[in-house]
């Protein structure tokens, strides 16, 4: 048996142990005022237990708590599995501009979706998840664990989306994310921005060998952008209209990489997927990593400090004698 926390368990002893000492040195009241010989001719037998063995089974439960706590556990084995899959970093756009309704119910809420949709088609990829206006914010470091970064894509509110998109500012982070890995993969969902946001950006991805794969999310038609109380942003007193820009879709081919413009149904995805997976099947990255074949052991001492605690709280007959008071 081994313990996971087992400098936890030495540390949380030491005041154990003068927790102990105080409270079964501590005498009763009653005891400060009489001597024993005095409390053993005026006790009344309730046949119950007495304070002293309360104490006792109550430190007997905090010790088997602090048990529990070190994390008890037999380890039969541990065993190496190998993993094939690309290192990926995804962007998303949380730009004002994605508050747009030209995708129901609006460019972010349908950005979401599709994402989704690609994480279930990358399961034995290692994946990181940022988001990306004026800023950059990561929201999951690079895992293959698919179902939480589904759930954490849900997480993303609409409430954070503000100001543009910062595709040079994107490119850099990219790049330092994504400097000790080979291939380097970037996939974005953006409406593209600007032309003005894409300036640099192709530089940055071409100069440090990313291929970039970009899920444009709008219509060439577009509609107008809303703040975040859903008014329409008026400038010089016109409404202000975004469309999706295929120029981010340029700037992927330009990288290696390629682009969809997203639809309503999942045959864009897998079509992107079906189309460029197979030119990265000779390079994926093999990796391998431990797993303990081990059998969890903290809930029996959790069981038996619950017994004891539980003992501590009720009283229980010692003896089948009467009551009686004690007399010579």
């Amino acid at each position: 048996m081994s313990f996971e926390h087992i400098f936890l368990f030495f540390l949380l002893l030491i005041p154990f142990g003068a927790f102990s000492f105080l409270l079964l040195t501590n005498k009763e009241a009653i005891e400060r005022v009489f001597s024993q010989d005095v409390l053993n001719r005026i006790k009344i037998n309730d046949n119950h237990l007495t304070a002293r063995a309360r104490k006792v089974l109550f430190l007997i439960a905090i010790f088997f708590m602090i048990v529990a706590m070190a994390h008890p556990y037999i380890e039969n084995s541990k065993t190496k599995i190998k993993l094939s899959g690309l290192d990926v970093l995804i962007a998303l756009d949380i730009s004002n501009s994605m508050r747009s309704k030209d995708r129901y119910p609006n460019r972010f809420e349908f950005a979401k979706l599709k994402l989704q949709n690609l994480l279930d088609k990358m399961v034995n990829d290692n994946v990181m998840l940022i988001t990306f206006n004026n800023s950059v914010y990561m929201v999951s470091p690079f895992t293959m664990d698919k179902e939480s970064l589904k759930k954490e894509v849900k997480g993303i509110k609409d409430s954070y989306l503000s100001g543009g998109s910062n595709f040079k500012l994107l490119a850099k982070s990219a790049k330092n994310i994504l400097k000790n890995k080979k291939p380097k993969f970037l996939v974005v969902f953006s409406d593209g921005g600007e032309k003005e946001d894409l300036k640099g950006f192709e530089k940055i991805l071409k100069d440090n060998n990313i291929i970039l794969y970009a899920i444009l999310i709008g219509t060439n038609n577009g509609a107008v952008i809303l703040d975040e109380h859903n008014n329409v942003v008026i400038k010089n007193d016109l409404a202000v209209r975004t469309t999706v820009n295929n120029e981010l879709g340029k700037i992927a081919k330009a990288t290696g990489g390629d682009f969809i413009v997203a639809n309503y149904n999942n045959l864009d995805i897998n079509k992107l997927i079906r189309k460029n997976k197979p030119k990265y099947n000779n390079v994926t990255t093999d990796k391998e990593i431990e797993v303990s074949d081990r059998v969890e052991l903290f809930y029996y001492p959790l069981i038996v400090a619950f017994l004891f605690l539980l003992a501590s709280m009720i009283s229980l007959p010692t003896s089948k004698s009467g009551r009686g008071v004690k007399s010579e």
